[in-house]
């Protein structure tokens, strides 16, 4: 029999008493079908591969596929088998999702360029918020609607909020950079991020009072206690940060040079001046066999982790709410322009990488240098202005 057009016309007229035989389509070279004689249908393809052997394929059977259906499946795999590959294709990937990128984000990124606390925030802010709320979708679905619903349902914490929008922007420019999505606008474009509140605060002498009261008191309270005494004292007396001092080890601190060598500082390795008072409050702490942190753990050769519980106890005694840590390095700043220091001179000493980092305290300065300018005024005018009589009236 000749090549015929393989349609349901035709083929439901197909048949043959034994074994198989297989009717090729007119239209379509190498597009068949095999018709056994239990009456069983199967859609074939058959080409030469680029070093001339036919091959063979089957596409389908009939009872599942129309023949207009299996007619371009079958051109497909005619065309793979001419270039020699496999002629059933693999099939296509499916589409990374928001949590593939995600894995991939912390694994390739931030694991290899951040410091371990950062690497924390990313990994805390992935799972609570932008996985939750993303994390099923396709790259190609997620739309700036997605985002910005995101970050408004934020909107109570300012901050965390417009920190979610950056780090799904930071991610998704990376997934286009490793092809994970095809290069497109960024959904985060165009999102106004919120005002951020200044969480700046500043100890007084009052406080500061107050506070060493409590953090003599706390010291007896049993070690774990004592070691969060000790972080915070040192927090206080150098201005350095909290993973700083936290993962201190014995060995960075060099009495000869009087300095304490931070290697992995977040602005890099730098040294910190061992004054007097950071010395008695090292000779304070306790030096735990094979322990090497300085502010020791609950468990033996570990360093202390969670230090916020015992924080929140020592600030609730001194009437200090709402101090967070991290101001203990504002109020180290605050006092360093209170008495005089330049803010190239601060910059060095909180290790900040430029001192436009340091400009923020800016406003402090222009603080003090009022007051100086009070001060001098008043001396030179009580003196200038001795004869003036409404300065006699006002003293009257």
């Amino acid at each position: 029999m000749g090549a015929v057009k393989l349609n349901k016309r035709t083929i439901d007229r197909l048949t043959v008493e034994r074994a198989s035989t297989v009717f090729w389509d007119s239209e379509l070279p190498g597009f068949g079908i095999r018709v056994h004689a239990t009456g069983r249908k199967v859609f074939v393809a058959q080409a030469r591969t680029p070093g001339g052997l036919p091959k063979r394929a089957t596409v389908g059977r009939y009872e599942d596929i129309d023949p207009e259906v299996a007619r371009p499946m079958a051109a497909g795999m005619i065309d793979r088998i001419r270039r020699g590959r496999d002629p059933v294709a693999p099939p296509a990937p499916e589409e990374p999702t928001v949590a593939d990128l995600a894995a991939r984000f912390m694994a390739a990124h931030v694991e290899v360029n951040c410091k371990p606390g950062t690497a924390e925030s990313y990994r805390s802010l992935l799972r609570l918020h932008i996985l939750p709320e993303l994390g099923a979708l396709g790259l190609s679905e997620v739309e700036r609607s997605h985002v910005s619903a995101l970050h408004y349902r934020l909107r109570d914490k300012p901050l965390l909020a417009n920190k979610a929008a950056s780090v799904f922007s930071k991610m998704f420019k990376l997934a286009v950079a490793w092809g994970m999505t095809p290069a497109r606008p960024n959904p985060c474009r165009s999102i106004k991020r919120y005002k951020e509140r200044s969480c700046e605060r500043f100890l007084t002498e009052d406080e500061y009072a107050r506070l060493g009261r409590v953090l003599f008191e706390a010291e007896a309270e049993g070690p774990l206690m004592a070691s969060a005494v000790a972080a915070v004292r040192l927090l206080l007396l150098t201005g350095c940060r909290r993973n700083e001092i936290l993962m201190l080890r014995w060995d960075d601190i060099d009495r000869r040079a009087g300095e304490l060598r931070l290697s992995d500082s977040k602005s890099g390795p730098r040294r910190v001046p061992l004054t007097p008072p950071v010395e008695r409050v090292l000779a304070r702490i306790p030096r735990a066999k094979g322990n090497p942190w300085v502010i020791a753990g609950e468990k033996p050769g570990e360093r202390l982790r969670r230090i916020d519980p015992l924080w929140n106890k020592l600030r609730a005694r001194a009437g200090l709410d709402g101090l967070r840590l991290h101001d203990c390095r504002h109020s180290y700043a605050s006092r360093a322009l209170a008495i005089g220091e330049s803010l190239s001179a601060i910059s060095r000493l909180l290790g900040h990488k430029t001192v436009m980092t340091t400009v923020k305290y800016a406003h402090l300065a222009r603080d003090t240098e009022r007051a100086s300018a009070a001060k001098v005024g008043d001396s030179i005018g009580s003196d200038l202005m001795a004869l003036d009589p409404d300065l006699e009236s006002e003293a009257a």
